[in-house]
This record gives structure tokens, C-alpha cells and sequence, in this order.
């Protein structure tokens, strides 16, 4: 029965989510100056604090600078290293689908094949396949500059690619 008044059935597309057509993913390098400018800026708030904390010999420390066993880091040094800003990244993942590295270069973390906003668990195991791609050599975060899509091997993981808004 072709009723000429009934509903159309034809999918609509979403004006504010880009196909295939349309975008531009990230390439290696965009990427890698994002992680660069975001490693400075987590440095520029726990560096203060941790300097607070512990003092230079912290600082001496890490850098190799005096010997490991004349110093003790408390129990603030990995969670300042590694938990809050695990936490920061996922949360501006979840937020703004970017962090504030890929914000200034106008890149953006999206649904692989949506191209929508990722989920919190896609944020979450997009986070946890970072540990993935380091294996081996970082070699994981090196295929981003070979593969047609720019994916990591934690983009593939978490079915999400990095592209670039105008």
C-alpha cells in the first residue's frame, strides 16, 4: 500500500555529524605537537606542586642528576604523575572530545564509525590502549603515520579516529 500522505522511512542524516566524505583525519605529526603541547601544560601544574612537595631533589632525581637512593618520593608523586592527569585526559575526552593540546590545533577525538562524540567506555579504553601502543617501541603510536584512517593502535582498540575541524 503506497499511501502518498504516510510518514517518510528514508534515513535523514544528521546535519551536525560529518561522513566519510568530509573529514580529515590527523596525521602523526599534528598529533604528536598536541601531546607535546599537553606534556607542558600538565608539567606547568604538577611541576609547582611536586617542587612544593619535595623539594629540588626531586627534580635532581629524575633527571639523573644525584643518586636515587639518597631521596624518597612520597606516595603524592605517582598519583601527581599518573592518576590525576589520567583522570584529566579521559575527562576532557568525555568533555570536549579533545584535550586542551588538540583544542589549539583543532583536532578532534570522534566515533570511528559515527563520527560523533565517543562514549566514556570508548574514552576509557582509548586511555588504556596508550599502554598498548607504547609496547614495543612506541610502535603503536607510530602507525597513526602509515594507516589510511591515522589510527593508533589505541584508536583501533577504542573503534575511534582523530580528525581535524575547520
Amino acid at each position: 500500500m503506497n499511501n502518498p500522505y504516510a510518514t517518510p522511512k528514508a534515513p535523514v542524516a544528521d546535519p551536525d555529524q560529518p561522513d566519510e566524505r568530509d573529514v580529515e583525519y590527523a596525521g602523526f605529526w599534528i598529533r604528536f605537537l598536541a601531546s607535546v603541547i599537553d606534556s607542558i601544560l600538565t608539567f606547568a601544574i604538577v611541576g609547582p606542586v611536586l617542587y612544593w612537595l619535595y623539594g629540588k631533589d626531586y627534580f635532581l632525581v629524575a633527571m639523573g642528576l644525584q643518586e636515587a637512593d639518597s631521596f624518597f618520593a612520597g606516595p603524592a608523586d605517582p598519583l601527581l604523575n599518573y592518576v590525576l592527569p589520567a583522570i584529566a585526559v579521559v575527562l576532557f575526552w568525555i568533555a570536549r572530545q579533545a584535550t586542551p593540546g588538540k583544542m589549539a590545533l583543532s583536532i578532534k577525538i570522534v566515533d570511528a564509525d559515527s563520527f560523533g562524540p565517543l562514549t566514556k567506555g570508548q574514552a576509557i579504553g582509548r586511555y588504556l590502549g596508550y599502554y598498548l601502543s607504547i609496547f614495543g617501541l612506541f610502535i603503536g603510536f607510530l602507525w597513526v603515520a602509515f594507516d589510511p584512517r591515522k589510527q593508533g593502535w589505541h584508536d583501533k582498540l577504542a573503534r575511534t579516529v582523530v580528525i581535524k575541524t575547520h
